[in-house]
């Protein structure tokens, strides 16, 4: 449904006449004509140009109030001239006269080069301007004492492929996108410690605590799992449970023609020349804040900037698989003609509604990949003149009022007990982590009488999760919740519950396994099989069921969590137990412990540079991006590189690959892929010369083939001209001719 009411905003304040002493706003008026809504929903914009500038990521505070990260540097023009200029800020919104849209705003940090997340943490402000993630007090608005958290936060990588996110999770870890890496405060000291590697831009959660994000062609990722439950053998690399991609295709229905980077490709655009599918998916958000119906509790809403819109979709927990599929065939839950619209980011905010961080750029392409088909398209229409803009969206119930936001200000510990069992997601998460910053022992009481409530499991698993970062949280009380609790309950517990100290807790663990394997639940017996490795580190008598359990699941998933649970163990296990379902697994964890081949996250040793080494940097700004710092490929985005043929073979092949890119399907370790788009050539990348090539490729064989194959840089110049029958990028029928 059209929104054609025009939506207000306060453009400054404006001083009476002298003979008044009061103050009062003139609204501007900011069209959403060319904006086509959901019905049943109202569109608002809360905030706009002049008050912020090209905003990526938003924060709202304990009042409610909304901060901005705005990346006022990011292509200004159309060569991305300034990049690297101090010009970003972060600014807070305000809403003077309390009619819900924002009249002032006030600059908390400027001078940053390119800032890209921020989030109210532990009293203060944790904020990511690259490579550093910094902590800062709050003093009555303005910066405090600053904290250097990380150095290394964004070491490395274009801006459009750097860690972003900073979300906290029920589990109290901040999590990211484009990382390998999450985050916590404990007794004041800042704990850093490896993940899964996550997405590109924007991460979210669901009640439950699994994480979801997402990359440029790929509307929708996902873990099965709760994070770094399968992650625990160092020497075992997870394929089943986390970076799944949950939807079976990636359409998007614009409005109209936009301009995308690859539209002169066959199949990227549509006889009508509309883009067929995502190609810049970002910013995803399961909605959480219980201001919309039952039906889109939980639903993922994706945007996708390149196409101006906002996808819906429906998430599916019927199995241990989540799936999330589009809401529609042939609509959107949100799109615009406006080419300028570029939501990049979606929130759920303290009064139920969804909120949208427009950038409102004309480009939002970098540089670095801008095909000269986009350029001459963005330069025909002044896309590239459209700078300085920017805007936050408010999406609502038309039927229903916002909800008012709790005064967490002054809250009492007793009401942030009761904030726990909220309707709004936002407000559950701020009552957690107040409760850890503020609580003491005095709150235990009434946080386990929650934690044992099963009528209310959401605010269960906040209950133990704050008992958890309180230090309050007991042995029996776990046992209590896992023996009376609902399957997504006790799957919290059961990550709660350590290895047991003695014997009568190994009596109680026993009991309680016992119990819970006679539910037949899936849920149940997938976070079991995760507890029951771990606790067999004190007693074998847990690995017989662990053993009953993972041979009645088929579903290699749960195969995954007993490896992880038994990691160490893995000689024992084959000893006494020489054919179970998991001695294959067993056996390649043991090889690789002995030829010290780990899952790349835990592999933290730097490198020299030599002329070995040197390509790293073009490694991890251009390559990594998609194939993954580690070079195993992200599923739904890019191949593993690591012993791939392209890499081992001929060098003159993968040079003309990394110079004019590669289309269609390809086939590496006798594996078919194929994915949405082509891998760019970086022939017409200014920042990459003939040496710089050479480098990379010197780098790719070093790092991910078996011998190196030299090349020169005077070969690189002439294999510039050496174009594929279509002028573009190659396929692999052409790249298979070329034998040297």
């Amino acid at each position: 449904m059209k929104n054609t009411v025009f939506s207000t905003l306060l453009a400054g304040l404006i001083a009476l006449p002298i003979l008044s002493c009061q103050k009062q706003y003139e609204e501007p008026k900011v069209s959403l004509e060319s904006y086509q809504i959901e019905q049943g929903f109202e569109l608002q914009v809360v905030a706009s140009e002049p008050f912020l500038e090209a905003p990526v990521s938003i924060d709202f505070d304990n009042k409610g109030r909304i901060w901005v990260a705005e990346m006022r540097g990011y292509m200004t023009n159309i060569d991305g001239d300034g990049e690297n200029l101090p010009s970003g800020t972060i600014s807070i919104m305000e809403d003077l006269d309390g009619d819900g849209l924002t009249d002032h705003s006030k600059i908390f940090l400027d001078g940053l080069v390119l800032p890209r997340a921020l989030a109210h943490v532990y009293g203060g402000l944790l904020y990511a301007e690259p490579p550093m993630l910094w902590f800062v007090e709050i003093n009555n608005d303005k910066p405090g004492k600053k904290v250097l958290v990380d150095s290394l936060y964004a070491d490395d990588g274009n801006v459009e492929h750097q860690p972003n996110g900073l979300m906290m999770n029920i589990d109290n870890w901040i999590y990211n996108a484009k990382s390998h890496f999450r985050y916590q405060r404990k007794n004041g000291i800042w704990i850093k410690e490896p993940t899964s590697y996550r997405g590109q831009w924007g991460i979210t959660k669901d009640n439950f605590g699994r994480l979801y994000y997402n990359n440029n062609s790929t509307l929708l990722q996902g873990d099965y799992v709760l994070p770094n439950t399968v992650i625990n053998n160092p020497y075992y690399t997870p394929e089943n449970a986390i970076s799944k991609t949950l939807t079976t295709n990636q359409r998007v229905y614009p409005l109209h023609v936009t301009s995308v980077n690859r539209g002169y490709e066959k199949g990227v655009l549509d006889q009508d020349s509309m883009l067929v599918n995502a190609t810049s998916a970002c910013g995803p958000m399961v909605y959480r804040a219980g201001q919309f119906t039952d039906d889109y509790n939980e639903n993922v809403f994706v945007c996708a900037p390149e196409v101006n819109l906002i996808k819906r979709h429906i998430l599916d927990f019927s199995t241990i698989r989540t799936t999330g599929e589009a809401a529609w065939v042939d609509k959107e839950f949100l799109a615009s003609t406006d080419e300028a619209f570029r939501p990049v980011n979606l929130f759920n905010g303290p009064d139920g509604a969804m909120y949208v961080v427009d950038m409102h750029r004309g480009v939002i392409q970098h540089g670095a990949y801008m095909s000269p088909y986009l350029r001459k398209h963005l330069e025909e229409k002044g896309l590239d003149k459209i700078i300085g803009m920017g805007r936050i969206l408010r999406v609502k119930n038309s039927a229903q009022p916002l909800q008012k936001i709790p005064d967490l200000e002054n809250a009492t510990n007793a009401k942030l007990i009761d904030l726990l069992n909220d309707k709004n997601g936002w407000v559950r998460d701020k009552a957690q982590q107040l409760l850890i910053l503020n609580g003491t022992a005095k709150d235990q009481f009434s946080l386990n009488e929650v934690a044992l409530d099963a009528s209310r499991p959401i605010a269960q698993m906040h209950a133990l999760h704050t008992l958890n970062g309180l230090d309050l949280l007991s042995f029996e009380l776990l046992i209590e919740v896992a023996e009376t609790s609902s399957p997504d309950v006790v799957a919290h517990a059961l990550v709660l519950i350590p290895t047991p100290k003695n014997e009568d807790q190994i009596t109680d663990l026993v009991s309680l396994s016992m119990a819970l394997k006679s539910q037949d639940n899936p849920t149940i017996d997938l976070y079991l099989i995760m507890a029951l490795g771990k606790w067999a580190e004190s007693s074998a008598s847990f690995i017989p069921l662990l053993k009953e359990i993972s041979e009645r699941r088929t579903d290699p998933i749960y195969q995954e969590a007993a490896l992880s649970s038994l990691a160490g163990q893995e000689i024992k296990i084959l000893e006494s137990n020489p054919d179970t379902e998991l001695t294959g697994m067993l056996l390649q964890a043991e090889v690789n412990r002995i030829a010290n081949a780990k899952n790349w996250i835990y592999e933290l040793a730097s490198l020299p540079e030599d002329d070995r080494t040197r390509g790293l940097r073009f490694y991890k700004n251009i390559c990594g991006a998609c194939h993954g710092p580690g070079g195993d490929g992200i599923e739904g985005l890019a191949p593993p590189l690591r012993n791939s043929e392209y890499i081992t073979a001929s060098p003159k092949r993968l040079a003309l690959i990394l110079l004019h890119g590669l289309k269609g399907p390809i086939n590496v370790n006798g594996k078919r892929y194929e994915f949405n788009g082509e891998m760019p050539g970086i022939m017409n990348n200014p920042d990459m010369s003939d040496q710089d090539i050479t480098d990379l490729m010197m780098y790719l064989s070093n790092a991910f083939g078996k011998s190196t194959r030299e090349i020169n840089a005077e070969q690189i110049k002439a294999l510039r001209a050496i174009k594929s029958k279509s002028g573009g990028a190659y396929t692999e029928e052409e790249l298979l001719k070329i034998k040297n």
